[in-house]
C-alpha cells in the first residue's frame, strides 16, 4: 500500500511501498512513531487491533433545553392537527415562571398557545412550584409572525408537492450499525433507556422522590472488527437526577443502582470493575428552569446518535418537513438503517446537502467504515436507485405531514414507532 513519514521539519515525505499493510506515522516528541492501519475505506480510517471507549449521554423530560423541544414540537403537532401544511419554524426559551414562544408560524389554524404550552409543561410533571416550576402559574409571552414571503415563494409556491425546494441550505447526516437490535449505538440507547426508566418510575410513583429533570451518561469499551463496533462491557454509567429534599444519598443512589440500572442495561454488560457515578453532586433539587435557562435545540446529540457519525448543526424541534435540517436528517437515517438491515454494511453514514429552493440535493455521500462487503461507491449507487431524496417525495414516502413530532421530542427521534425506522426493502 503506502507509508507516510513526517519529519519534525516542515517537509512531508511520502513513500510508497508493496507493504500489504498501511503505515501511518505520527511524531511524539523527537521520534516517529508508526500505527498499523488495516481494513479501511473512505477518510475515516481507524485501527482495527485496539479497544477503545466510547460515551453518549441522554437528558430526561423536565431538562430545560429538553422541554423547550417538547413545547415547539407541541405547537408543530397543534397546527398538523388541523393543517397539514402548516409552515413552522417555533422556538420556545424558558427560565424561572418564565415561558417565551417565538418564531414564524404561516398556517391556517387557530392554535391556543397558552393551553398547548401549559398542557405540555403539566405532562412533563412541573405541576407545583416546589418542583421548580408550574405550568398553571408560569408567564407564557409570544412573538410570532407569519414566514417572510420571500421563503415560500422560493421554496413552495406554485409547485408540485413533489417539487418543493429545501426550506433552507445545509447538510445532514445519518448513521446505523448493528450492535443493536435497533441499529443504533449501544452508548446511545443504554442512556436514553436509563432517562425513560426514571420518568416510568417516576410517574409510576414506583420512586416517589423523583422530580422530572435528569441525566444520564454510558461509556462503553468497544471492539474495532473490520469496521464494525463490537461493544463488549459497559465501562461507566452515570445518573444525575432532580429529586425531593426528604430523601437521602444513601437511598437515592441504591435505588438509581437497584430500580434503573439493573432493569434496563443488559447483566452480560456489567462487571465487577463498571463503574457507577450516582448522582456524583450529592445532591439536585433545584432543577429545570429553575436551574438553567432553556433553549429549542440545544441537545441535538442527545437527538441523533449520541456523538457517534456526525451532525450538520441543524435541530429538529419546531420545524415543520419542509426544513430539510428536519426531513434530510430522517431520510438519511432511513437510508443507513435500510443499508445496515439489508446486510449491506454493518455500519454506515450517509451525508446529503441542500439548497434553499432547490428540490435535488446537492450532494449525496456514504461511507461504510470498510465494514461490508460493497465499495463506498457501490452502496452510493444502490442509494441513488432506490431512494429520492428531493423534500417534497420524502415528505410522501415518508407520510410526515402528521402530527408526530412531540413524541420524537423525547428520548432521542431514532427510536422505535416511526416511518423512517422502518427499514426499505432494497432493490439490488
Amino acid at each position: 500500500m503506502f507509508s507516510c513519514r513526517l519529519a519534525l521539519n516542515s517537509a512531508v515525505k511520502l513513500s510508497v511501498s508493496s507493504s500489504a499493510k498501511r503505515s501511518v506515522f505520527h511524531f511524539r516528541g523527537p521520534r516517529v512513531v508508526p500505527i498499523l492501519v488495516r481494513n479501511v475505506s473512505g477518510p475515516y480510517s481507524t485501527s482495527d487491533c485496539d479497544n477503545f471507549l466510547f460515551t453518549s449521554e441522554s437528558v430526561n423530560e423536565g431538562h430545560s433545553d429538553k422541554m423547550c423541544d417538547q413545547i415547539s414540537d407541541a405547537v408543530l403537532d397543534a397546527h398538523l392537527e388541523q393543517d397539514p401544511y402548516a409552515k413552522v419554524a417555533c422556538e420556545t426559551a424558558t427560565k424561572t415562571g418564565l415561558v417565551l414562544l417565538f418564531g414564524e408560524i404561516t398556517s391556517n389554524a387557530r392554535v391556543d398557545y397558552q393551553a398547548v404550552v401549559r398542557n405540555t409543561i403539566r405532562d412533563i410533571g412541573y405541576n407545583d412550584s416546589s418542583t421548580g416550576f408550574d405550568y398553571k402559574t408560569c408567564s407564557v409571552l409570544l412573538a410570532i409572525q407569519e414566514q417572510v414571503a420571500e421563503i415560500a415563494q422560493t421554496v413552495h409556491l406554485n409547485r408540485r408537492d413533489d417539487e418543493i425546494g429545501a426550506g433552507d441550505q445545509g447538510l445532514m447526516f445519518g448513521y446505523a450499525t448493528d450492535e443493536t437490535e435497533e441499529l443504533m449505538p449501544l452508548t446511545t440507547v443504554l442512556a436514553h433507556k436509563l432517562c425513560a426508566r426514571l420518568a416510568e418510575c417516576r410517574k409510576g410513583k414506583i420512586l416517589p422522590w423523583l422530580l422530572p429533570d435528569g441525566k444520564t451518561q454510558v461509556t462503553v469499551d468497544y471492539r474495532l472488527e473490520r469496521g464494525a463496533c463490537i461493544p463488549e462491557r459497559v465501562h461507566t454509567v452515570l445518573i444525575s437526577t432532580q429529586h425531593t429534599p426528604d430523601v437521602g444519598i444513601e437511598e437515592i443512589r441504591h435505588h438509581l443502582k437497584e430500580t434503573i440500572i439493573n432493569h434496563v442495561i443488559p447483566e452480560k454488560y456489567l462487571d465487577d470493575k463498571t463503574i457507577f457515578h450516582l448522582l456524583p453532586s450529592g445532591q439536585f433539587i433545584d432543577g429545570g428552569p429553575l436551574g438553567d435557562a432553556g433553549l429549542t435545540g440545544r441537545k441535538i446529540i442527545v437527538d441523533t446518535y449520541g456523538g457517534w457519525g456526525a451532525h450538520g448543526g441543524g435541530a429538529f424541534s419546531g420545524k415543520d418537513v419542509t426544513k430539510v435540517d428536519r426531513s434530510g436528517a430522517y431520510a438519511c437515517r432511513w437510508i443507513a438503517k435500510s443499508l445496515v438491515a439489508a446486510g449491506l454494511c454493518r455500519r454506515v453514514l450517509v451525508q446529503v446537502a441542500y439548497a434553499i429552493g432547490i428540490a435535488e440535493p446537492l450532494s449525496i455521500s456514504v461511507f461504510s467504515y470498510g465494514s461490508g462487503n460493497y465499495t463506498d461507491k457501490q452502496l452510493l449507487g444502490v442509494i441513488k436507485d432506490n431512494f429520492d431524496l428531493r423534500p417534497g417525495v420524502i415528505i410522501r414516502d415518508l407520510n410526515l405531514l402528521r402530527p408526530i413530532y412531540k413524541a420524537t421530542s423525547t428520548f432521542g427521534h431514532f427510536k422505535p414507532g416511526f416511518p423512517w425506522e422502518e427499514p426499505k426493502k432494497l432493490k439490488l
